[in-house]
C-alpha cells in the first residue's frame, strides 16, 4: 500500500511539473509572438522602403531624369538616403495607424472608465495579421469593465437597500411616537405603541451591530485569536440564547445527532455564525414545527446541518439568499434585515469552508456547513 501511494504521489508530482513547464512554455510563446510580430513589421517596412526606392531610381534612370545625380556617387548616396527617409517615414505613418489603433481604442476606453462610465466596451477584433495578445488585451479590458460595472450596480443597490432598511423602522418609530404625543389613547393602545417602538428600536440596534460586524469581516483576511473548543457545546449554548424565540413558537428541536467534536478557530466568530443560522431557521419555521441539527466529522472536515420544516424557497430565492439585504419572503421583511446569511457566508469563507442550501417551496430548508479540519 505504501509503495503504491508513493508511486501515485510521484506520478502526481510529475504531472504537476509537466503542467508548469507547459504553462511557462505558453507564456514564452506568447511573448515571442508579440516580439516576432513587431520584428516582422519593422523588417517589412525596411524591405518595402528599399524596393520602392530602388524602383524609383531605376525608373528615373530609364527615363533619364536627374542623370547628373545618378552618375555622381556622392549625390546618389545622399539622394538614396533622403528617398529612404521620406518613403520610410510615409510608410511608418500609414502602418503605425494600423498598429496603434487598438492601443488607442483601449486608451480611450480607459479614459471613459476613469470618468466612471463602466458601460464602456472595446470591440474584440482577433485577426490573423495581428498577435493574439491584442485580442486577449481587449477581452481583459472588457472583463474588467464588466466587473467594475457589476461592483457599481452592487454599490448602488447596497446604498438603496441600506437606506430603505434604516428608514423603515425610523419612520415607524416617529409615527407611533407622534401618536403617543397626541394623547387620547387607551392604556392598551399606548402599551401596544410602546412595544412597537421598542421592537423597532431593537431592530435598528441589531442592524447597526450586524453592519459593523459585516464590515469588519469583509475587511478581515486573517483569523486571529484561535482557540480549541467543542462545537457541539457551543451550538447548544447558541440554541439556549435563542430559547425565547423557539419557545414562543413551540418549535421542537432534535439535537440527537450533535456529536462531540473539538475544533480550533475563533470561537466568537463561529458563535455568531451558529446564531444567525439558528435564528434564520426559527424565523421561517411555523408554530409547532421542527428543527433538526446534525454535527459530524471525518478525517478532513466537520459537517454541520440544520434542517427545518418551514416554508422553503424557490430557485431564485435560493440563488440570492447570501446577498446583502436580500429578503426572499416579503411576509417576514419586518423581522429581519437580510444581513445574517451574508455574515454566515463571510465567516465560512474566512474558515476556508463551504456552505450549501437545499430547499423546495413548502418542504423546508436544509443548510449544510462544511469546515476543514
Amino acid at each position: 500500500m505504501k509503495s503504491e501511494k508513493d508511486h501515485a504521489e510521484k506520478n502526481a508530482s510529475k504531472t504537476r511539473g509537466a503542467s508548469k513547464i507547459k504553462a511557462k512554455a505558453g507564456i514564452i510563446k506568447k511573448h515571442r509572438t508579440v516580439r516576432f510580430w513587431f520584428i516582422g513589421v519593422v523588417f517589412a517596412l525596411f524591405l518595402v522602403t528599399a524596393l520602392i526606392t530602388a524602383f524609383v531610381f531605376l525608373l528615373f534612370r530609364q527615363i533619364r531624369i536627374f542623370d547628373h545625380i545618378l552618375f555622381n556617387s556622392a549625390l546618389l548616396t545622399i539622394a538614396i538616403a533622403m528617398a529612404c527617409v521620406i518613403i520610410g517615414t510615409a510608410l511608418s505613418v500609414v502602418t503605425s495607424n494600423h498598429i496603434l489603433i487598438k492601443i488607442k481604442t483601449i486608451s480611450d476606453g480607459m479614459k471613459e472608465i476613469s470618468k466612471g462610465n463602466f458601460k464602456t466596451r472595446v470591440p474584440e477584433t482577433d485577426r490573423e495579421d495581428t498577435p493574439s495578445e491584442f485580442g486577449e488585451l481587449e477581452r481583459s479590458f472588457n472583463q474588467m469593465a464588466a466587473d467594475l460595472d457589476g461592483i457599481e450596480m452592487f454599490r448602488n443597490d447596497f446604498i438603496n437597500n441600506f437606506s430603505h432598511e434604516f428608514k423603515t423602522p425610523i419612520v415607524s418609530i416617529r409615527g407611533f411616537a407622534r401618536q403617543l404625543q397626541g394623547g387620547n389613547l387607551s392604556p392598551e393602545t399606548q402599551k401596544e405603541y410602546i412595544d412597537i417602538i421598542a421592537s423597532e428600536s431593537e431592530r435598528l440596534s441589531n442592524m447597526s451591530s450586524n453592519i459593523l460586524l459585516l464590515t469588519k469581516l469583509e475587511n478581515q483576511q486573517i483569523v486571529s485569536e484561535k482557540t480549541d473548543f467543542y462545537l457541539d457545546e457551543q451550538i447548544r449554548k447558541c440554541i439556549l440564547l435563542l430559547e425565547k424565540e423557539w419557545s414562543r413558537k413551540n418549535i421542537e428541536l432534535d439535537l440527537d445527532n450533535l456529536n462531540e467534536i473539538k475544533y480550533n478557530f475563533n470561537e466568537e466568530m463561529l458563535s455568531q455564525m451558529w446564531i444567525n443560522l439558528i435564528s434564520n431557521a426559527i424565523k421561517f419555521t411555523p408554530e409547532n414545527g421542527k428543527i433538526t441539527f446534525s454535527l459530524e466529522e471525518n478525517e478532513n472536515e466537520v459537517i454541520f446541518t440544520i434542517k427545518d420544516n418551514g416554508i422553503g424557497m424557490d430557485e431564485e430565492v435560493k440563488s440570492r439568499i447570501f446577498e446583502k439585504f436580500y429578503q426572499g419572503d416579503k411576509s417576514h421583511n419586518g423581522s429581519g434585515n437580510g444581513i445574517g446569511l451574508n455574515i454566515v457566508a463571510r465567516i465560512v469563507a474566512l474558515a476556508k469552508g463551504d456552505i450549501k442550501v437545499e430547499s423546495q417551496p413548502g418542504n423546508g430548508s436544509c443548510f449544510t456547513v462544511t469546515l476543514p479540519r
